[in-house]
């Protein structure tokens, strides 16, 4: 890939130190916007708005259109990839994903990546609409759900607090855990290669529930098979940058990053950007992405800015990428953001 001046996302990704941080925000398309609550009305459900390009691009240019952000990501779900490879995938309105849960040998007898890229063809889709369309300046983020993370909802059958069913059939039945992470490691890394050849710019890795994992487990179900799915990218597309978000696993963000390789390190809100100043320098992490807390874009104003000027000062001197340590939040003002996108582009170092 031949890098453009005019797409400081992906200079900063690869390490050069910029005159403002470039920023993008994590959900920064979604249900805080009329537009996209509109679009979504019009959809039908979630997934047949994950499916329908023609929606999917109208969604995933929506921030870029009223806020100006420097990078685009991918409007999806980390949970097509389980439904490409069979599970039964449902959006319940006001209670998130429902899965049908993977209980055993049968039932991962009966996944296949045979029809993933089928199945996955809207996707691809929508990528090729966004780049067709994106601002020369602007940079498109593809994504996807680590292993570790995916196998929670097939497991657990949708959203938990502890992930009690699939940390335990972890230690129960390793072997049988240790071919689910297999298969999906090796989807993600397919899904993934087809999103660069349909124009993604840059990939992003959410590992959303690394945090439930225990250190003895951390390194076997999080860090190494990401680190494998980033290596064989890299094989594969080799001057796409990968970000990495490993969600609440504190000081072992260093290791993870060590391990793993990736060239940018997604932090969550719990973590002080002093510390990450200190204990990820470049020389460790070619760039930081966050941290800002989703709540002080929430509540806005002097807050919110004294905050983000916080983070802007800790890494100031080494390349990062403003984001936030989680999400937007539904309640989130739009008001908000346009403000705190107007703070940052007019902070220049």
């Amino acid at each position: 890939m031949t890098l453009s001046v005019d797409k400081p996302l992906l200079r900063a990704l690869h390490g050069e130190r910029a005159t403002r941080p470039p920023v993008w925000l994590m959900r920064q398309a979604g249900r805080y916007l009329p537009e996209y609550r509109r679009l979504r009305a019009r959809a039908g459900s979630f997934l047949q708005l994950c499916y329908s390009p023609d929606f999917a691009v109208d969604v995933t240019l929506q921030p870029i259109r009223r806020f100006g952000f420097d990078a685009a990501i991918l409007f999806s779900d980390i949970l097509v990839v389980p439904h490409a490879l069979g599970s039964d995938v449902r959006f319940v309105e006001g209670e998130g994903p429902r899965l049908t849960p993977l209980a055993g040998e049968a039932d991962l007898g009966r996944l296949s990546s045979e029809r993933l890229h089928e199945h996955l063809a809207p996707v691809y889709a929508t990528l090729r609409g966004v780049a067709r369309e994106l601002p020369d300046e602007v940079a498109l983020i593809g994504f996807a759900g680590a292993p570790w993370t995916l196998a929670c909802y097939m497991v657990d059958g949708g959203g938990s607090k502890e992930f009690a069913a699939t940390r335990t059939m972890a230690r129960a039945a390793p072997e049988l855990f240790a071919r689910l992470i297999d298969l999906l490691t090796a989807a993600v890394t397919d899904y993934l290669v087809a999103q660069v050849e349909a124009g993604a710019e840059a990939l992003q890795l959410f590992d959303s529930w690394a945090n439930v994992l225990p250190a003895d487990e951390r390194r076997r179900w999080c860090i190494e098979p990401i680190g494998r799915i980033v290596r064989a990218v890299r094989k594969n597309v080799p001057d796409v940058p990968l970000i990495g978000f490993p969600r609440g696993i504190g000081p072992a963000y260093a290791e993870f990053a060590s391990a793993t390789g990736v060239d940018g390190l997604g932090l969550d809100t719990s973590i002080d950007p002093l510390w990450a100043a200190e204990a990820l320098p470049p020389s460790k992490v070619p760039c930081l992405q966050g941290n800002l807390d989703p709540l002080a874009l929430v509540a806005g104003g002097t807050s919110m800015l004294q905050s983000a000027d916080r983070i802007l000062e800790a890494w100031a001197g080494r390349p990062f990428v403003f984001n936030l340590g989680h999400g937007v939040l539904p309640q989130t003002e739009p008001e908000n953001v346009a403000l705190l996108v107007e703070h940052l582009k007019s902070r220049t170092k």
